[in-house]
Order: structure tokens, then sequence, then C-alpha cells
């Protein structure tokens, strides 16, 4: 497409595609930057956050800035897999009526599909948004339809745990990122929000996202012609697999964690899967700074962002997630040395 063989205006659009977003977004310009990664590297995204800190407003940025269709759903205990793919009702002359459900909606076209406390469904709905994730398709209505441009959103509520799932970390691991949103630090950008009329109303606030500054259809394209334009050395391979047998063996490697030990705290850490995705998000952060080639600090940068939500604790540690993972991911960045 001419987009992609063109590569210095994909390039172009896509910092305009962050210039975009901010422009209803403020105060977080890291969030955006690690979203529009993701996207480019044909990723879906958790968002981590305190209620109204702006999660929704983000990704409703987003998903005007690409296109395409836009649902989204909220988790509830009795939500059922039925429930995303169709709705019957009865009509107005009384007959029973099937409607396409929120992920058939816009068939083909669906662009961004969020779902909202995704840890208040219950195991079997995960399982298949898990589907829809792996495999860019759902079995509805004794066939299988194509959803093959969709990128999942979701966050989950980390206060309240009555009537709560945790996401099973085969789930967890389909998830490129983990993006954490707070309130901004800056004293004029936390009056603003809370002060200026403009954020009182979000769809008015939206409007100032131009539309399609990127081009939904052509993301996984642009994805993989990434991938291929940008090359690893031998010193930046060896130490991206120095990262990862520290993270999954930190007890081999003598890892040390103040108030806790290394070599209990984690039961699983991350997958081949998990450590591609860190990859394929530094690709994208060096085409991006306009490079072909990778260095370390590419793939530092979204190390805790890929790597937090993977990682299996033991649950005698698991109430101390928020404090050790951190800490770990930290320690294992600060133990193998850089080239």
């Amino acid at each position: 497409m001419t987009d992609l063989t063109h590569f210095d205006r994909w390039r172009e659009r896509a910092h305009a595609l962050e210039t975009g977003v901010a422009q209803a977004v403020v105060g977080q310009a890291r969030a955006i930057r690690l979203t529009t990664m993701a996207l480019l590297a044909g990723g879906h995204v958790l968002l981590e956050g305190n209620v109204g800190v702006g999660k929704t407003t983000l990704l409703r940025a987003f998903a005007r800035a690409v296109g395409g269709g836009f649902e989204r759903i909220e988790g509830t205990v009795d939500l059922m897999p039925n429930d995303l793919i169709y709705h019957a009702y009865i009509d107005a002359d009384g007959r029973p009526r099937v409607e396409p459900g929120p992920l058939l909606h816009h068939g083909a076209d669906l662009a961004v599909f969020f779902f909202n406390e995704i840890n208040r469904a219950r195991p079997q709905v995960q399982s298949l948004l898990l589907r829809v994730m792996a495999e860019h398709s759902v079995r509805a209505f004794n066939r299988d339809s194509a959803l093959p441009y969709v990128t999942v959103f979701a966050d989950r509520n980390r206060v309240e745990r009555e009537e709560t799932f945790e996401l099973a970390v085969a789930a967890r691991d389909r998830f490129m990122i983990e993006v954490s949103i707070d309130a901004p630090a800056e004293e004029d950008l936390r009056w603003q929000l809370i002060s200026d009329p403009q954020f009182h109303d979000t769809d008015q606030l939206l409007q100032r996202v131009p539309p399609g500054l990127l081009d939904f259809r052509v993301l996984r394209e642009s994805a993989a012609t990434i991938q291929r334009s940008v090359r690893a050395s031998d010193a930046l391979r060896r130490y991206a697999l120095a990262l990862w047998d520290t993270l999954n063996r930190p007890a081999a490697h003598a890892l040390a964690l103040e108030g806790a030990d290394a070599g209990r705290v984690l039961l699983a850490g991350a997958s081949p899967r998990g450590v591609s995705m860190l990859i394929r998000m530094a690709r994208v952060r060096a085409w991006l700074d306009g490079r072909d080639y990778l260095m370390p600090e590419d793939l530092r940068e979204p190390w805790h962002e890929v790597m937090t939500h993977r990682l299996a604790l033991d649950p005698v540690f698991e109430l101390r997630r928020a404090e050790l993972v951190p800490r770990l991911l930290a320690a294992v960045l600060d133990r193998v040395a850089t080239p």
C-alpha cells in the first residue's frame, strides 16, 4: 500500500497520532507513546489505574484516530459468552429477534473492542475473548467470523475483590502491555482537569482528535513491515536473552530482593511469547526514532509494561505484587550488563 511503501510518511502519521490523542488526553505522554507502540506492534492493551483517571478517554481517542468500529462491554458476574456474540429480544410485533452482539455488530470492520472491568466477567467469557485476541475470529451462528483488524483494550478492577475472577496467566500473556494511568503530577494540569469545562464533556473533547490519522485496515501490515525493517546485532540478541534468563531464573543469577527471596517470589517468568512482544515493542520504538537497528534502551524502555502483568508469583507473595514485581523487574535490569 502507498502508506507502507513510503515509510517516512507512515512514521509521520504515527507521530501525528500521538499528537492528536494528546489533544484530548493531557499529562499522559508515556501512556500515549506506549499505546501507540503496541498498536504499531499489533498488540492488545491492558489498562491499569484508579477510577476517573481517563482510561476510557484514552482508548476512545485512539479508536477515533484509527477509525473503524468501536464497541464496549461492561464486565459483570452474570455476563455470559453469548452476550458478546448476539442479543435476543422481543420486537414491537411480539416476535423473537436475534441481532449481532458487540463482537459482530461491525463485522470485519471492528477495530477497537473495550472490555471494562474484565476481571468481573466469568472465566468462560474471558476464554472467548482469548480466542478473539489470539486468532482474530469468533465462532458464531455455526460459522467462524473473522475479526482481522480488532485490537482489544481491557481494564481490571484492582480495588474491589468481591465477585471478581482474576485473569488466567494465558489470558494475561495475550496482552502485549499493561499501561498504568495516573492523574498528572503537574499542579497546573491537575487543576485544568478538574476545573476546565472542556474536560467535563468527553464526547465534545474527543472531537479535538482528528479522525482516521492511521487506517485501522493497514495496522497489522504496518506492524509486520516495521518488524522486518529493524535489525538486532549479536550483542543486542545476547542482551535480550540474558534479560529473559535472569527473569526466569533469578536464583541462578543471584538476584537479590530486600525483604524477599527472589528465588521464591517467582513461580513463572516470561514466556517466549512475552519476550517476543518485548522485541516487537522495541523495534517499534527504534522505528519511531528513525532507526533501523535496536539499542538496549529500546528493550529497557517498555520492559516494565511488557513484563509486569505476565509474571506468576508464589501465592504467599501475591498480595505484595504491586510492591515486589516492579522491584524484581528493576533488579533484572540492574543485574544484566548493558552492551
